[in-house]
């Protein structure tokens, strides 16, 4: 991997991944080292200074990861989660965004919202608004929900798998047609002379009477900028694949080495092009969670110190949430041997195959090793090094996987970021990896996304774009 920059070179985008709990959502128990502010994270200041960070580092976007309710699977409650402070005490991000808009212009902002949870029309305006106070950039990251724990806190019966993917699908229709096909271009007027705001004639009532919703209202905004918000996406199944192609224009992808995520970016691309989409409007975006210093030994020095404060208990209750797999049953330091005729325990087989290139010839997972592994960055790579090594990593990924993007993972803030910032960007700025400046300096999420400016809107060939004023043109379910 070299360091000078090449007219060939992809360059990619990057989004800082955050959530809104207090302690730390993917390493559990780095709050307790010195100097770690995830206690504030229920302050106004620590997510205005995360804004003013990450757009003066020409962030594209702060995707804000969000859960609904605690795990409860280890041990069958909730304490080892609390004891570790992971994934509990989670503020709402949406009312967190217009803060962090306020005291910036061009970075953007990806918010979690579940379509088997939240009523359409609620989720259609708090969007809508969003778009409205930000100017455009706002991003849904549109979540079915799988997790039993959210199902019995929105007193819902966990719907199966695929069932949950043509919910999303009919729901999807409804936010369509609220955000394009209620209000046409023409119906705001605040015409003095006629003494009309909005134009009766030109705002339509949606009438949506489906197999799983119904809706009978018009939306409650006017036209924002960018009517529908860039959508986001995480789905690997197959099914979610589909949902993908149709209707995402950014998919968050997993994987461990750059060869995982490669055939799921291109069946994505496969599936998006025979619909009629161009597969490379969807942007591909991989998780890292790096651990940098200027020198081999101070990046050694940090993994060092977080593995001190990584709490085992704490990362086996989130893997236990993440699986159905209660690992308090197994003892701490005995080889993990699962039941693989159990679907769930056969899974979980095949994810630590995803770690093996983290394992000696001859070694064995023991519970304790598998906590310590995700409890510092595991379920993402977590490359440990100096700029110019991390750098070369995500440019392997960006080679071998096609990823358009990084979602930047954090170990302990604001250390994590600040290193991200300071150390590695400049290494990729100098490799022509990752762009100088936004496309559109305060325009939309979605021009600075597609790198296109005056693309406010859905693009012709996405699905969504086919949505007009229903006053014109009449919804043909």
């Amino acid at each position: 991997m070299g360091s000078v920059p090449t007219e060939a070179k992809k360059q990619v985008h990057l989004n800082l991944f955050e959530t809104a709990c207090r302690g730390n959502h993917e390493s559990p128990g780095q709050w307790s080292r010195p100097g770690d502010n995830s206690h504030s994270k229920d302050s106004i200041e620590y997510y205005v200074n995360l804004a003013k960070l990450a757009e003066k580092a020409k962030i594209t976007g702060i995707f804000f990861a969000d859960t609904y309710a605690g795990h409860s699977v280890y041990g069958g409650n909730m304490d080892a989660i609390l004891r570790a402070g992971t994934q509990v005490a989670q503020l709402d991000p949406l009312v967190i965004i217009s803060a962090m808009a306020a005291v910036t212009k061009s970075v953007s902002f990806g918010v979690t919202g579940s379509t088997s949870y939240i009523p359409p029309f609620p989720l259609a305006r708090t969007f809508s608004s969003l778009d409205h106070l930000t100017k455009g950039r706002i991003a849904w990251n549109v979540v079915t929900s799988w997790s039993q724990a959210a199902a019995d806190a929105f007193g819902k019966g966990l719907v199966p798998h695929d069932q949950r993917y043509e919910i999303a699908e009919e729901y999807m229709d409804i936010m369509y047609r609220l955000w394009n096909g209620s209000w046409a271009d023409d119906s705001v007027k605040w015409d003095k002379e006629s003494h009309v705001a909005y134009d009766p004639k030109r705002i339509a009532k949606i009438e949506h009477n489906g197999k799983h919703l119904k809706l009978s209202a018009r939306h409650q905004l006017h036209p924002s900028p960018q009517r529908t918000p860039v959508i986001f996406q995480a789905g690997t199944s197959k099914v979610g694949q589909a949902f993908a192609a149709k209707h995402a224009e950014a998919v968050y992808i997993g994987g461990l080495v750059p060869s995982q995520a490669s055939y799921q970016i291109k069946a994505a691309r496969d599936i998006a092009r025979a619909a009629g989409r161009d597969p490379y409007t969807i942007k591909f975006f991989a998780a890292i969670n790096p651990i940098i210093g200027r020198t081999i030994e101070e990046a050694q020095a940090k993994y060092n110190e977080a593995m001190e404060h990584a709490d085992i208990i704490g990362a086996l209750a989130q893997f236990s949430g993440y699986t159905g797999i209660d690992m308090s049953k197994y003892p701490l330091d005995e080889e993990l041997k699962l039941d693989t005729s159990n679907p769930k325990e056969s899974a979980v087989q095949g994810f630590l195959g995803n770690f093996g290139d983290s394992q000696k010839d001859g070694d064995v997972w023991t519970p304790r090793k598998l906590g310590a592994k995700i409890a510092v960055g595991g379920f993402h790579p977590t490359p440990v090094g100096t700029p110019e090594m991390v750098a070369d990593v995500m440019e392997q990924w960006i080679e071998e996987a096609d990823v358009d993007g990084f979602n930047m993972a954090y170990i302990s803030n604001p250390g994590s970021f600040e290193d991200i910032v300071e150390l590695l960007i400049p290494e990729l700025r100098k490799r022509g990896l990752v762009f100088e400046d936004y496309a559109v300096p305060g325009g939309t999420f979605r021009e600075n996304l597609m790198r296109e400016p005056g693309q406010k809107t859905l693009r012709s060939d996405h699905y969504g774009s086919k949505f007009k004023f229903e006053g014109d043109y009449p919804y043909q379910p």
